[in-house]
């Protein structure tokens, strides 16, 4: 019996150590568990963050200038044909770009600071296009997998365009190309997969903008912005410079003369009349100065002296294509100039 007793104490003993490795193993697997589904949680986040969800959106059916139009892959050789779109393409992580210009590459804003880290980040650009016309040859040995269009720049050579790849034909009242480039490029973001770019790079601008206007919110006086060529000057109008009349709160000189919302041709006589507080020169010449400018001959004659803005000291220069021009990058430095002059 005592030996029955011993036997029966051992096995009960042998039965709790058993229940309690048990018990350790199980808490063990559920900490496994837990760390596990911790794990695929964080991955599962990360996977959902907005730049990878929209990049892999692909096929995606967009509007276009001629109806709906699916895109089955997202393009890696984009190129744009519309000479108002090159600033705006080029603010996406694309691989490749083929741009249209509206000048020569030689004399394009491509090669300025301003540009550089957008033109630096994609692998391969060739210029399709320069001074408004499309190279068709070259468009066709740069062999895109997408054509960015517009619906009346490009109207006679759309068909043409649709036989060498997937064109995307947009509507260019609607985005208002020359004056509501935030409208384009949100676009280009729809259409390429990268909306947050579009996005951020909009939101950054308007504060910009809400920030150089409050730096400018005690500015007294009016402010002229004048494109200067070499031979002659044209007075910008205010549909043409809303970053710096609506944007930053800066006040036009007025004119009966002259429509200010358009804007017009003006000679150092017609300067003298309107006689604005402060003078915004976007120059052309601005990279090149051996270039000639209008402003040369003026600033000879005794009269450019009588300007108030001149005897005050509020004659500022800029870089026209840039600050004066219609697009995103063109625009994000034209509004740090400005500011930068005016806020002296």
């Amino acid at each position: 019996m005592i030996r029955l007793r011993k036997i029966g104490i051992t096995l009960i003993g042998l039965l709790l150590v058993t229940l309690l490795l048990s018990a350790c193993g199980s808490n063990n697997n559920a900490e496994q568990n837990n760390a596990s589904a911790q794990a695929e949680t964080t991955d599962t986040t990360n996977a959902n963050q907005p730049v990878n969800s929209e990049k892999a959106a692909f096929p995606r059916t967009i509007k276009d200038a001629n109806g709906e139009v699916t895109i089955e892959a997202q393009p890696k050789k984009v190129a744009v044909v519309h000479w108002g779109y090159a600033d705006s393409i080029l603010l996406f992580d694309i691989p490749s770009v083929g741009l249209a210009l509206p000048f020569t590459e030689a004399t394009s804003t491509l090669k300025t600071a301003s540009y550089k880290p957008y033109v630096d980040k994609h692998s391969e650009m060739k210029i399709i296009g320069e001074n408004t016309q499309v190279n068709m040859e070259a468009l066709l040995a740069y062999a895109p997998d997408l054509i960015i269009a517009g619906n009346a720049i490009n109207k006679d050579i759309l068909s043409d365009l649709s036989k060498i790849s997937q064109t995307i034909v947009i509507d260019e009242q609607t985005t208002d190309v020359w004056s509501n480039w935030p409208a384009l490029v949100t676009k280009f973001g729809e259409i390429l997969g990268e909306e947050d770019i579009a996005a951020k790079y909009i939101a950054d601008y308007n504060a910009s903008l809400a920030d150089g206007k409050a730096k400018l919110a005690n500015l007294d006086g009016k402010v002229a912005f004048l494109q200067v060529r070499d031979k002659q000057a044209w007075l910008q109008g205010t549909n043409y410079t809303k970053p710096y009349y609506d944007g930053l709160g800066l006040k036009p000189p007025v004119s009966e003369k002259v429509d200010m919302t358009q804007g017009a041709e003006i000679s150092l006589e017609g300067l003298v009349a309107l006689d604005p507080d402060y003078i915004v020169l976007g120059y052309f010449n601005y990279s090149d100065k051996s270039m000639p400018a209008v402003t040369d001959e003026w600033e000879k004659v005794g009269v450019w002296n009588k300007l108030k803005a001149v005897q005050n000291g509020h004659v500022y220069s800029v870089d026209g294509q840039l600050a004066l021009g219609y697009g995103p990058i063109g625009n994000s430095y034209g509004v740090k100039a400005v500011v930068d002059a005016l806020s002296k």
